[in-house]
């Protein structure tokens, strides 16, 4: 019998101060990335209302499709609420400028 193993690489440790302001900024890339597609979307439908010859039934599925995408859009953006939301809901401020999550100071 042969034993496979493998190494997975190693996570440098961070204060809970770092994983909170990396959390947070992942949130707001994340974000920024799902305007940027919605954007894209509207430029899309923009396009195609511009296009000559173009036929109803087109114009239809192109319509389709963006709502496709807004509505994924959507359904990540409640995924983010909840990602926010726990993030959030596990820290306390202290009301001198210092958060704590979990018992844990994080200035």
């Amino acid at each position: 019998m042969t034993t496979i193993t493998t190494t997975c690489p190693k996570i440098e440790a961070r204060s809970l101060h770092q994983v909170v302001l990396d959390l947070f900024e992942s949130i707001a890339m994340q974000e920024s990335a799902l305007s940027y597609i919605l954007c894209a979307e509207s430029q899309k439908m923009k396009t195609a209302l511009n296009m000559d010859g173009i036929d109803l039934c087109k114009l239809l599925e192109i319509n389709d499709s963006a709502t496709n995408m807004v509505h994924a859009v959507a359904n990540l953006e409640l995924v983010l609420k909840d990602k926010l939301e726990f993030v959030t809901n596990n820290l306390s401020y202290d009301g001198e400028g210092c958060c704590e999550a979990n018992g844990n100071p994080v200035c």
